[in-house]
């Protein structure tokens, strides 16, 4: 289904526009974690179109030097990646959250009303991540092999559906229904860097003065990101902390 005349470029072009203007949305309060969904459609839409902005397929290209991979040059995916991280270290990871395709299929996917598991995992799951970012790029830097093509990331989102790869990365995706974001948390391996400088993000959600300490935002934060003293290093910003608190004004997305 990916229409391979279409420049990648585009994606990017798309996750630069809607970055800067969710960054607007959040911190004006002019969006909801449901007016937020359409956002999280055209981006699953654009993974299956163009398979762009799908960020971790890019930085394994990157790695392995692989400008066929990445439908362009080096210096432009990597002038790309490194723009995300930037503002990632300064707005939060909004790209994650609602940009990047392989995240808001996920996200989608676990709308899903069903019985919900590993919202307690976070240390775990960002260990589990530390291996597999290990794995990778060894993978990547020693054998030349993107691991990211036998997980099924590409096949996918292509429809290719006489792949075996193509199954394994549809159980991530039926698995997301009942863990949240189980290939961002576990396998990411972009996400894994985006994380580290996302714990240093200037603007984030904070708690001011009016909280009441009532715990609502702690017992729906999916990755258990909520609590007081949080780095946020693991929010994706879907909002639902600021959707179930019960004081106005108890929770912005702002500066530190």
């Amino acid at each position: 289904m990916v229409f391979e005349f279409i420049p990648k470029a585009i994606g990017f072009g798309y996750a630069i526009i809607v970055f800067f203007l969710l960054v607007y949305l959040w911190y004006s309060r002019r969006i909801t974690r449901r007016g937020a969904v359409i956002f999280l459609i055209i981006s699953t839409a654009l993974g299956f179109l163009i398979f762009s902005p799908v960020a971790p397929w890019q930085f394994m290209n990157l790695v392995l030097r692989d400008t066929k991979g990445l439908g362009g040059p080096l210096q432009a995916a990597a002038f790309g990646l490194l723009f995300i991280l930037g503002f990632t270290l300064l707005f939060g990871r909004i790209f994650c959250g609602h940009i990047c395709p392989a995240g808001t299929l996920q996200e989608l996917a676990y709308l899903v009303p069903a019985k919900k598991v590993g919202r307690r995992w976070k240390n775990t799951t960002m260990a589990v991540r530390l291996g597999a970012f290990v794995i990778l790029i060894a993978a990547a830097l020693a054998f030349s092999i993107n691991l990211l093509k036998f997980i099924g990331l590409k096949d996918f989102f292509y429809l290719a559906v006489g792949s075996a790869s193509f199954f394994i990365f549809l159980a991530i995706v039926v698995f997301s229904v009942f863990m949240y974001r189980p290939f961002c948390r576990f396998i990411c391996p972009y996400g894994f860097l985006l994380s580290f400088v996302a714990g240093w993000s200037l603007f984030r959600f904070r708690r001011t003065d009016l909280c009441i300490h009532c715990g609502k935002c702690e017992k729906v934060c999916p990755t258990d990101e909520s609590k007081e003293g949080d780095r946020k290093m693991e929010c994706y910003m879907c909002g639902r902390c600021i959707e179930v608190c019960p004081v106005e004004g108890a929770l912005k997305y702002e500066r530190g």
